[in-house]
């Protein structure tokens, strides 16, 4: 993406689903993606799902989001990533603030 489409896209509010799959669960992967999402000011959720994957929901601003999505990438230094699969949703503007969610069925 070049300079200028990155200047237009970064005040753009923008919505992600992420997938993160391989060894992503009991090694703080949730509370690790709170605190890098807190900190890009973003907001959303994530979960442990029941098939051992991470999933997680993150809005705000185009350039924050996409910090967000590159340190799930690599996640905290216990996590293996194999994986991320990437959804862009539509922007809802639903929550204000992040949180890791603690049951699989909530959201």
């Amino acid at each position: 993406m070049s300079d200028a489409a990155n200047r237009n896209e970064a005040g753009k509010l923008v919505r992600a689903r992420l997938i993160i799959t391989g060894r992503v669960q009991g090694v703080y992967f949730r509370a690790n993606t709170v605190d890098v999402a807190t900190a890009h000011n973003v907001g959303g959720w994530v979960k442990n799902r029941p098939d051992g994957a991470v999933e997680a929901v993150v809005e705000g601003r185009w350039e924050a989001v996409s910090k967000v999505i590159e340190w799930c990438r690599v996640g905290p230094p216990k996590a293996r990533v194999d994986d991320v699969e990437l959804i862009w949703e539509v922007y809802a503007d639903e929550f204000d603030s992040f949180t890791a969610l603690t049951r699989h069925n909530e959201y």
